[in-house]
């Protein structure tokens, strides 16, 4: 086994990254097809052997990331309401939410970094603002409620928006303002506890006349914001544990090409029929979860 003296040290402000010598994060064992995760930590010069996780949950949830990066990086949205469902096939949901999220962080500051000229704050300042204490609901409910009662309500969530979506086209009305606050109060909620918050940002932001990219520019700002407040409130109260950070880690790769590959081919797919195809995905989805 590694120890911290066989890795190189990358120190930043304190912050010590432990790198394997060979550049993985999974080390095999000899003895089965399991590999011990191991993960760099923060503030701290010592090497941390946490459990034993199944490559196989690696190579999916690399997959997995793959596709929600290359859906968001599609469409604007979606990455989270793809990647939950499928992680929690594969992992427990209070370890699935906290990972999707620090995951999502890395496709919206992407995506943010790339429609930085689009950004107007006047847009992203209601649904951020109401987004704050709605995080702080969200995670008390993912602290301490039940996982299967999570797992059940993200389904019928996903089942909800899949059948919206697929059989209505909003049209605009240009809502008031302090709309904009309460579909950030939920989504901040929905995104801290189940790490699938788009539907309301989403919803408020289709009802406006706004051309394509201010929408997708607006979510995308919204999202990112978000994100890192979901992601600091998630951390104080322990939910960002060594396993999770490892799985982010290793995973990483994947975030950036499904993002950077969704980006690049936005524009040679029909729009209304991709997204067609993720909601009925996503129904079906949303179905099994309430089935499990």
């Amino acid at each position: 086994m590694a120890s911290a003296g066989d890795t190189p040290n990358l120190a930043f402000g304190g912050i010590t990254i432990v790198i394997p010598r060979v550049l993985h994060l999974y080390y095999p064992r000899t003895s089965n097809n399991h590999c011990v995760l191991l993960s760099y930590t923060l503030f701290s010069t010592n090497y941390h052997q946490i459990p034993t996780v199944p490559m196989t949950i690696f190579l999916l949830s690399s997959l997995i990331f793959l596709l929600a990066g290359l859906i968001q990086g599609l469409t604007g949205f979606g990455g989270g309401l793809v990647a939950i469902p499928l992680l929690c096939l594969i992992m427990d949901v209070k370890t699935a939410v906290p990972l999707s999220i620090l995951s999502g962080l890395v496709i919206t500051t992407t995506m943010a970094w790339e429609l930085r000229r689009l950004l107007e704050w006047r847009k992203i300042l209601p649904l951020l603002i109401g987004s704050i204490p709605g995080v702080l609901v969200g995670t008390v409910l993912l602290k301490h409620a039940d996982p299967v009662t999570i797992n059940r309500a993200l389904g019928l969530l996903l089942i909800c928006i899949s059948v919206f979506n697929l059989t209505i086209k909003p049209k605009p009305v240009n809502p008031r303002t302090i709309w904009g606050y309460i579909a950030g109060f939920f989504s901040g909620a929905i995104t801290a506890s189940v790490g699938a918050g788009g539907p309301p940002a989403i919803i408020y932001t289709t009802l406006h006349d706004w051309k394509k990219d201010e929408i997708k520019a607006t979510l995308t700002g919204f999202f990112v914001l978000n994100g890192y407040v979901t992601a600091a409130v998630h951390a104080v109260n322990g939910m960002i544990t060594p396993i999770v950070l490892g799985h982010f880690a290793a995973t990483l790769c994947f975030v950036l090409a499904g993002t950077f590959a969704g980006s690049r081919i936005s524009g040679r797919i029909h729009r209304r029929t991709y997204l067609r195809i993720v909601y009925l995905l996503l129904l079906g989805l949303g179905l099994m979860m309430l089935t499990r």
